[in-house]
């Protein structure tokens, strides 16, 4: 499924949520009404690295030589299992298994919600 794709850098892999096809007044709406949309919910269900963190002491090598030091990235503020708001445009839909997901920067996110959030000293 979904776990043997590896995220680049700051990618979340989000499943979006189902929209609905009706108005709450029980009106239809047309499909390019709902691709319009610039905003979009949707689970996360995998989140990259983070972004990468230059080592300062290969800044002066040159760049075809390999490092022995380990790629260190900062984490992202996204988290596996969170909700999320995130702009439509700034991701690209694929398909896993006959099922949708957005790849999307993790800069595209508006708003998260954390069921568990972690706790604080």
């Amino acid at each position: 499924m979904y776990k043997e794709l590896i995220l680049v850098g700051d990618k979340v892999l989000i499943e979006p949520q189902e929209d609905s096809d009706r108005t709450d007044a029980g009106l239809y709406l047309p499909q390019g009404v709902k691709e319009k949309e610039k905003v979009q919910a949707g689970r996360i269900v995998k989140v990259g690295p983070g972004y990468p963190v230059p080592d300062p002491s290969t800044l002066d090598q040159e760049p075809w030589l390999s490092s022995k030091n380990k790629d260190k990235y900062f984490p992202l503020q996204a988290q596996e299992g969170d909700y999320c708001i995130f702009l439509r445009d700034q991701g690209v839909e694929i398909q896993v298994e006959k099922k949708k997901y957005i790849v999307a920067p993790h800069s595209a996110i508006l708003v998260l919600r954390r069921k568990n959030p972690p706790l604080e000293p």
